[in-house]
Formats: C-alpha cells, sequence, structure tokens
C-alpha cells in the first residue's frame, strides 16, 4: 500500500524531547515500512524516518527563529501532498483540521486522526467536513454532538523496547510529575499531593509562553530544590530515569485529556499512575492494576499510601498487551483496509470489509 503520512511542522519526527503527536507519527511510519508498505513521510526536514522523506522546511519550525508566519509552511506542505495525491493509496492526516479542505478534492482517501481537542473555532470547520473519515485516539476524546464520520478509535502507543524497566523505586522515595507547565496538566495538584503526603516531587516539562505566568505565579514559589524540585524539559532518556525511579508518577489533570502519553511511558517504566478521573483515564488507566483512577485531589492523596499494592512488573505487561505499536498499526491497517474497500465499492467493485482488532473501538 502506498501511504502519505502528513506531520506537523512544529516539531521534527521523532520529536527530540516534548511532542506527543510526532513520537505517535514517527512510530507508525516506521511501522507501516516494516511491515512492507510503500510510506511518504511529509514532515520538517530534520526528521528521522525509514520512509521517504518530503519536506518544505530544514528543520522543525520551532528551531527557526526566520519564521515570522508558520501558517504558510503548513499550506506548501499540504499543497505538496495532495498535488501528488493521484502517487498514493491513502493519505492520514495528523494535522488536526488542517487538511480537511483538500479531503474531498482528490479520489485519493484522506484518513484524519484527532489528536487535540473541539474549540469554538474549529469545531465549524470539522461541522463542515463532519463526512470525512476520523479516527479519535480515544473514545472520551468524542463529541458525539457534531456528527463526525468515526471509522475507528486507534489508542496511541510507544515502544516498549525504548523504555526501561525498573522492577524497584528508588530510596528515599520519592513522586514524579511530567508535562506541561500548564494549568490543564495539574502540576500545582502535584505539588499539593506531594507536600500532603510528605514525600518529595520531581517535576520535569517544558514552558510555553502562554504558560509563563501561571508557572511563575503558582508553580515557582514552592520550587525549593529539596521537597519540590524543577528538572526543566527532559528528553526521552531523562523521562524513562525520573518515572522509572519515582514510586508513582502524578498525572492530576484539570482538562479532558484526549490520552496522555506519559500514563503509559510510566507504566512502561513499572510505575503506578495516580491520575484524575476525566477524559481518556479510564481507557487507559486499568483502576487497581496500573495505577488509581481519583475524582479528587484529596482521593490523590489517599492513593499515594495504596502504591505497594501495584505491581510494577504488571504495569509493564498492560502496557505491553494493551498499547505496543503492534496493536496500534494494526489498527490503523485495519482502518485503511476499510477505507479502500469502500472507495472500491463506490466505484463499482467488489470488496471485502475486513473486521478491525477487537482492541480497536468500532463507532456506532
Amino acid at each position: 500500500m502506498k501511504i502519505a503520512q502528513i506531520a506537523p511542522l512544529w516539531e521534527r519526527v521523532p520529536p527530540p524531547a516534548y511532542g506527543g503527536i510526532e513520537l505517535v507519527v514517527g512510530l507508525l511510519t516506521d511501522e507501516l515500512v516494516a511491515r512492507g508498505h510503500e510510506v511518504t513521510l511529509f514532515a520538517s526536514g530534520d526528521s528521522i524516518t525509514a520512509a521517504k522523506l518530503v519536506s518544505v522546511n530544514p528543520q522543525a519550525i520551532r528551531l527557526d527563529p526566520n519564521i515570522q508566519e508558520c501558517g504558510i509552511y503548513e499550506m506548501l506542505q499540504l499543497a505538496q501532498v495532495y498535488e501528488r495525491a493521484g502517487e498514493f493509496d491513502l493519505i492520514h492526516s495528523h494535522m488536526g483540521c488542517a487538511a480537511l479542505p483538500y479531503g474531498k478534492l482528490t479520489q485519493t482517501p484522506t484518513v484524519h486522526t484527532l489528536h487535540g481537542i473541539f474549540t469554538p473555532d474549529n469545531e465549524k470547520m470539522f461541522i463542515h467536513a463532519k463526512a470525512q473519515p476520523y479516527v479519535s485516539i480515544s473514545n472520551a476524546q468524542r463529541e458525539d454532538r457534531l456528527g463526525l464520520n468515526y471509522v475507528a478509535t486507534v489508542y496511541n502507543s510507544i515502544d516498549m523496547s525504548m523504555h526501561h524497566f525498573f522492577p524497584t523505586a528508588d530510596e528515599p522515595a520519592y513522586l514524579a510529575f511530567l508535562g506541561r507547565m500548564s494549568v490543564e496538566k495539574g502540576p500545582h495538584h502535584a505539588i499539593e499531593i506531594a507536600k500532603a503526603t510528605g514525600i518529595p516531587l520531581k517535576m520535569a516539562g517544558k514552558i510555553d509562553p502562554v504558560d509563563v505566568e501561571y508557572f511563575d505565579r503558582e508553580i515557582k514559589p514552592h520550587i525549593d530544590g529539596t521537597h519540590i524540585q524543577f528538572l526543566g524539559e527532559a528528553d526521552h532518556v531523562m523521562k524513562n530515569d525520573l518515572m522509572g525511579r519515582a514510586i508513582a508518577t502524578l498525572f492530576p489533570i484539570t482538562w479532558r485529556e484526549p490520552f496522555g502519553l506519559v500514563t503509559i511511558e510510566s507504566m512502561a517504566a513499572g510505575t503506578p499512575v495516580i491520575a484524575i478521573n476525566l477524559g481518556s483515564i479510564p481507557e487507559i488507566i486499568a483502576d487497581g492494576v496500573s495505577g488509581y483512577i481519583c475524582n479528587s485531589v484529596a482521593e490523590c492523596i489517599a492513593a499515594v499510601a495504596k502504591i505497594p499494592a501495584i505491581s510494577r512488573a504488571g504495569c509493564r505487561e498492560y502496557v505491553a498487551n494493551r498499547f505496543g505499536v503492534e496493536q496500534m498499526v494494526s489498527g490503523y491497517e485495519a482502518v485503511y483496509q476499510q477505507l479502500l474497500a469502500e472507495k472500491f465499492v463506490r466505484n463499482g467493485h467488489l470488496a471485502t470489509l475486513i473486521p478491525l482488532d477487537p482492541l480497536i473501538q468500532r463507532s456506532a
């Protein structure tokens, strides 16, 4: 199968540090190539991939101070993809709503994976293009009121071989928090949990410009370098080490998290996750098996004492069985086959729809 994968240009594929979408695109693309598909990846020029790489800029846009209008490069990228649409059996966009205006302009099917959230502004575009095929990354991410044509839910994945397993936590014990320093990710709640339990907290994550005021007001005053530590933005090795040596990773979010890669990265390292019950959390964490799902910060505080009951080996096994690269790519292959079969049927040819893997939740 000839497949075009479209990745955002803001980060390279895979990202050196933060960048969940780019990480997933990288894993998907390389495994598709390994399975014999002919894949072209449209991404930043510094991306590292087993596929054929096509780019409109030599490096991730985030790193290029000369770029003033990022949207221009996105338009150039999409123009390249759809000018070559006839070369592909299928186009897979990870660009949110950016590729929607192009999707119906070609006979080549485009499937859109929704990695983000809906906003009052982008909803208008999604409703306009609601008949196009969509993949959600969790069932909780969906907004049924929009009437989108969901063909499947395919969960994100991680490469287990890249995540070292830590059979025991460090002594003295500490809690970990990893994520953007934003109110949505709840680092202020993580600090509250650490102070209430008396267990030190080590935090890592990037600070976006829009979150500087929040960080300076709600987080920075609590950082003392001993009980509350902030380690800055973490690369992959640092993330794995930080979470793997902790007794638990805190995920006290305040929003409807569409997925949350940090949770499966932590569990893959053997570290249980204590999370607030919002968004996709019930789909990702097995309560009492790979962590604890809590309805309040007070419940998170109480859950810390129950962490010894969780098997660290069980956490890793749970992720391997449910969120491995193989499961994700098989899910997407099934989606591709379904869309191509439907295209053949529309064109008057006979085709058999191939059922999706049981782990992949079909839309009703």
